[in-house]
């Protein structure tokens, strides 16, 4: 109908008829298809001031909950510059456009910016006031600390209760749900429980929706899993019902950090590279698909990979990125230094990363920094500091419910107290903190921490059998997970304390055509993208020899390149 009184020159009719489609599109729980319309309308000389205004807070609303639009945004901060805009309506446009900044373009601090600016622009208007307010109390972001966070939502909720809308009262429930539950406090759980799946308002349910899956992904760095995969399914289904494109994309992003954790690491990296072609002109919104392709790509020793994902062009900026997930790439990358002995590096990356977790003061979220930040301090011989660190973290738990952080907490104290020569309680702290690993579960952290306590047992001599066999069993782990880099190490672990009588003997054992185990190992190496003198760190060899094994392994396998040799081995397997 719009399209049609346009074209008979009906300016008047047109815009009308736009209006009432987008209004229409808003109520129906559809807010994608009004964008484009509204964008359209925008983009023309024919709108008068004052409907402009009207058309445009109609966008930003609509955009919110929908997807990238990068017209969507120039539109609005045109907008919001008009010094001819009533103050109400530059608070309410400045609030989504804040919201589009922080969320689906993961410009931060420009969002936070506007949003705080809009909080000013807002009073009287209790219906925005509440959403501005809840917007800066949502906690991922590293602008204001876990405090300050919980400070702006109590206010929202004090303003949303004023309004008596509920659709904002269900918003601002929705966000004071991922300020408790990322605190880890257990009284988020009830509150979950009461956001409103069965409304007849297609925004309660968008927002109900959006709450789900951020509830999901605030249980997965907590390390509940089990409830995160509920959360998951229910709310992927509520958004994909309600509209809610963004909340459904959030949720599917945190699938893929849950399927990591939990070791479904089956076709993950294929599922990760999928969700960041689908969804990659939103970097806050990929950044837990490219942390988890980072993650495993550590695993496998594939360390140019590794840095690409994890610190490369595309990757979340570790400054203005989700803390959690700041915290755990840089976890990741400290321990990707201390493999290539780079201490410098890996102290410094410590510093920066803890620096940023004290000024957020949520130390739920330092499960998978603490442990390789510790182990850090402690190889560069600052002891004193790795101490700190670990009361630090200890204390920072003390009240939360964190079961993942909790398992960590054990394992960082068995880093401290192995490299101060309390090997035997390092060894009790690395078997607790493996059975906490255990019962979440996580097996490739369980399998990392039980390497830790073998390797313990063995350098006090005790428990030898018990401790190859779970060097041996782990190794399997990593096999099946496809942690090539970590089933290497724990080989070369298990042969630096083969007893001699149990050596090879003198004299080079004849394998003829065939690949003897070195070599094998080594070409597995080689073939996941290693380079010589990474390969010869990781088994501790030097690189003349590694260089010797990958030159026999390609002349026994008749290949000329190290992806050839990757696929004679996989063929070979098969």
């Amino acid at each position: 109908m719009a399209g049609h009184r346009l074209a008979r020159g009906d300016e008047r009719g047109w815009l009308h008829a736009v209006e009432r489609a987008a209004q229409s599109f808003e109520e129906d729980g559809e807010q994608q298809r009004a964008v484009p319309l509204l964008e359209s309308a925008l983009a023309t000389d024919l709108v008068p001031r004052q409907a402009r205004s009207r058309l445009a807070t109609l966008l930003a609303r609509c955009a919110v909950v929908g997807l990238r639009s990068d017209q969507t945004l120039r539109v609005l901060r045109h907008i919001v510059a008009d010094p001819g805009l009533p103050v109400g309506v530059r608070g309410e446009i400045r609030l989504d456009l804040g919201l589009l900044q922080c969320n689906q373009v993961g410009a931060v601090a420009e969002g936070l910016t506007e949003l705080t600016r809009a909080v000013g622009e807002l009073e009287g208007r209790p219906v925005p006031l509440a959403r501005a307010l809840s917007a800066l109390a949502m906690p991922y972001g590293p602008g204001f600390s876990l405090a300050e966070n919980a400070a702006w939502i109590e206010r929202a909720v004090a303003v949303a209760d004023e309004s008596g809308d509920p659709v904002v009262q269900t918003a601002v429930a929705a966000n004071r749900v991922s300020v408790l539950l990322n605190g880890g406090d257990p009284a988020a759980w009830e509150l979950i429980d009461r956001l409103p799946r069965e409304s007849d308002l297609a925004g309660c349910r968008q927002q109900t929706a959006r709450g789900l899956c951020n509830a999901a992904d605030a249980a997965v760095w907590l390390g509940h899993y089990e409830k995160s995969r509920e959360l998951l399914a229910e709310g992927v289904a509520l958004a994909a019902r309600s509209g809610a494109a963004y909340a459904e994309r959030t949720g599917r992003g945190c699938a893929l950090v849950l399927d990591w954790a939990t070791g479904r690491w089956a076709g993950l990296a294929e599922r990760a590279r999928a969700f960041v072609e689908e969804a990659g002109t939103m970097p806050y919104l990929v950044s837990d698909a490219r942390m988890v392709l980072g993650l495993l790509a550590l695993s496998r020793g594939e360390w140019a990979d590794a840095v690409t994902h994890l610190r490369g062009p595309q990757a979340a900026d570790l400054d203005t990125g989700p803390v959690p997930i700041s915290a755990t790439v840089s976890g990741a990358l400290i321990r990707l230094a201390l493999a290539h002995d780079d201490i410098a590096a890996a102290t410094e990356e410590a510093a920066a990363a803890w620096k940023r977790l004290r000024a957020k003061g949520n130390w739920s979220w330092a499960a998978e920094l603490a442990p390789w930040a510790v182990e850090a301090a402690l190889r560069a011989g600052e002891t004193v500091t790795a101490g700190s660190m670990t009361e630090e973290f200890a204390a920072g738990l003390e009240g939360r419910d964190a079961p993942s952080a909790e398992a960590a907490l054990e394992w960082t104290r068995a880093v401290l107290a192995e490299h101060t020569e309390g090997t035997a309680e390092a060894a009790l702290l690395y078997e607790s903190s493996a059975a906490a690993y255990r019962e979440l579960p996580r097996p490739y952290h369980e399998a990392l921490t039980t390497v830790g306590a073998a390797r313990c047992a063995l350098t006090l001599g005790e428990k030898r059998d018990s401790a190859v066999t779970a060097l041996t069993d782990r190794a399997a782990v990593f096999d099946v997970l496809g942690a090539t880099w970590d089933a290497a190490r724990v080989r070369a672990e298990l042969r630096r304390y083969q007893p001699a009588g149990e050596r090879r003997q003198p004299g080079r054992p004849r394998y003829g055509d065939m690949l003897s185990p070195r070599e094998a190992e080594v070409a597995e190496l080689a073939a996941a993208g290693m380079s010589n003198r990474e390969i010869a760190t990781t088994l501790h060899l030097s690189p003349r020899t590694v260089e010797q094994h990958v030159a026999r392994a390609l002349q026994k396998t008749g290949v000329h390149s190290r992806q050839q040799l990757a696929q004679a081995l996989e063929a070979a397997s098969g």
